[in-house]
Formats: structure tokens, sequence, C-alpha cells
């Protein structure tokens, strides 16, 4: 089953972080990570409502993050730093010890970059997601958690059930969950890594089901745009989202 034991959010308070109610209204927000270097920005940015902008710690360049800011303000779609480790070498997705410090400077040198283009372009960096092996770190690490949050500061914080969420919502920061229609979950609700089978869900049928059961659990979608088809794919689940009812608009 692709779902495993999805139904809803696990841990963390379940939907009730600031200004983040899910039911009330039918509303759904589409992300996608963009400024990559390995997917098309420009047709991914025709479907969503919020890019997570690679900041250059494991993609991206000031030119690619300028472009997308550029097109994102004009459709409205919301920005968000997505941050990483220093590793462009593994596309920042292999676990690092990186101290408190450190990742705090590193978390801050991305945001700023990014603001800064962000604001030159007409936007903004309006939320925090972190990007691949850090992602998955702070859901369970405390202290990374913590210097993420640190170095982020006042952003609200866009992910999974975990540390980080848990620690932005004790300080007061917006906390909004996200669901993946084109990844497998384990029985406890989190991703199947990469490296093991039923890790990727591939058929544009199985991703579009998917979409529309995750859709009442949580406050966005995330539609990777480094498979074949993103554009596609990412084209389905809004327009399926859309017939079912629902009004697609960014979190924050």
């Amino acid at each position: 089953m692709v779902l495993g034991g999805v139904g809803a959010p696990v841990g963390d308070g379940g939907l009730h972080g600031r200004d983040c109610s899910v039911g009330r209204m039918a509303r759904i927000d589409l992300n996608a990570d963009l400024g990559e270097e390995v997917t098309d920005d420009a047709g991914l940015l025709a479907v969503v409502t919020s890019a997570n902008v690679a900041c250059g710690y494991h993609a991206g360049t000031p030119a690619i993050m300028r472009a997308v800011c550029e097109q994102a303000a004009d459709r409205g779609v919301a920005v968000g730093a997505q941050v990483s480790y220093a590793d462009r070498a593994n596309f920042g997705r292999v676990p690092r010890d990186v101290p408190f410090e450190v990742l705090r400077e590193q978390v801050a040198d991305q945001v700023g970059t990014l603001a800064a283009i962000a604001r030159e372009c007409g936007t903004e960096v309006r939320y925090l997601k972190a990007h691949g092996a850090l992602y998955h770190r702070v859901q369970a690490d405390e202290e990374q958690a913590a210097a993420v949050l640190a170095g982020s500061e006042p952003l609200p914080v866009l992910g999974m059930p975990g540390a980080l969420l848990t620690r932005a919502r004790e300080a007061g920061r917006g906390v909004f969950h996200e669901g993946f229609p084109d990844r497998g979950y384990t029985a406890d609700g989190r991703l199947v890594p990469r490296s093991e089978p039923g890790a990727l869900v591939e058929a544009e049928a199985d991703i579009v089901v998917q979409a529309l059961a995750l859709a009442g659990t949580v406050h966005s979608l995330c539609l990777h745009g480094d498979s074949p088809g993103a554009v596609r794919h990412a084209t389905a689940v809004r327009g399926a989202l859309g017939e079912a009812g629902w009004e697609i608009r960014p979190f924050v």
C-alpha cells in the first residue's frame, strides 16, 4: 500500500500550529523544490503555489535564485528558503555531523542570501524548509533542529512532524505540515528511504490518488521536480484537487 499508515500527521500535536487550520476550509497548497538545476522551474511555477528555492549549499546559484524569485513574484507564488548541509557533491542527501554554531551560521547565510535576492525581485522569503538529509535529521536531532531554527528565525517552518516542528511551535513560530504524493510511506508515517524499494511513487494515477488522500491531513503537498514527467504529474494533481473542490493557494 502506497500510503502505509498515513491518515494524519504523526505526533507533534497534529494540525494545531499557529495560523494553520486544515479542514475548516477546503484549501491546500502545492509546493516544489526549485532552483536545483535539475528541474523545469518555469513549468512547475505554473502549477505550484509555493516554491522551496535552493539557496546554493546543495544546488543553485544567485542567478538561478533570481530567475525563480522573479517568476514566483510574477505568478504570486510564495517563496521559501530550502536550506541544506553544505554538500553540493552529494546534493545534500548525506547526513553530516555539523556543530551547532556552524550549522546555525550556514542556515543564516542561506536564508540571508535568498532574502536579499527575493527583495530585489519584489517578493520575500516567507517560510523555511530543510532539504534532503537535513530534512530527515532535524525530525529527530534536537541540537540540529535548534540550530536550523536559530539560523532562520522568525520564519514559519514547513515539514513533517518531529523535533524541528515541535521546537518551532514552542517558540511561537508558524508550523505547517506537508505530505508527499510521489513518495512511499512507512507504517509509522515516515518516508521510505530513497535507498529502499517503494521509496518513489512513479505512476501518475497512484500519485493523484495519494495526493487526494493526503489533502485533508496536511497544509501542503510537495511535488518533486527531479523525476520524469514531474510537470505533467503536478498538473494532474492540481487538476484532480480542483475537481474535488479544493481551493489551491499558498499556505502562508
